[in-house]
């Protein structure tokens, strides 16, 4: 399992349940990534995506104990049960895409973290790990500087050296 996402200077990840920032290469860059393969969210990121449906050409599994059920998503009651679900999946076509409660939970048994890098403080109200000052994680890959919407980002991959098993 991998996680993607985007965080500021801070490691701030949102704001008001939505992204802080209008990227358009990170977005090309987070279809490329997860089209075709399993998503896993919590509920409140569903509910931010437009009209509150899952990401289109994707598996979507989300965890939401009282949930409805749903005919156009997984819905999971609970850790195990999601645990139950991913194991289904090649681990390396599963991407944690949110939110901060489920990267806080399930970064100890991602093998790799694909962060996009924005060097910009976006006032955010959700974070993320600070994965460069975590001993666990290794930045083994990012790009250089390029801009797109006024902002300056780089993406980068962080290495786990200490995966959890699930």
């Amino acid at each position: 399992m991998k996680a993607i996402l985007h965080a500021d200077l801070n490691w701030g990840i949102g704001k008001s349940n939505g992204l802080m920032f209008k990227l358009p290469a990170d977005m090309q860059y987070f279809k490329k990534t997860t089209i075709g393969n399993v998503v896993v969210m919590g509920s409140n990121t569903l509910l931010s995506f437009p009209g509150g449906k899952p990401l289109k050409d994707r598996t979507n599994i989300v965890l939401w104990p009282d949930g409805p059920e749903r005919d156009d998503c997984i819905i999971v009651r609970s850790l195990d049960e999601l645990f139950s679900e991913i194991k289904k999946y090649p681990a390396d076509k599963v991407f944690v895409v949110g939110g901060q409660m489920m990267y806080r939970t399930l970064l100890p048994y991602c093998t790799e973290i694909l962060v996009t890098k924005v060097y910009t403080e976006g006032d955010p109200d959700a974070y993320f790990e600070n994965l460069d000052k975590n001993d666990n994680f290794r930045l083994i890959s990012q790009t250089a500087p390029e801009e797109t919407n006024g902002y300056t980002i780089r993406f980068t991959i962080y290495k786990n050296m200490d995966v959890k098993e699930y």
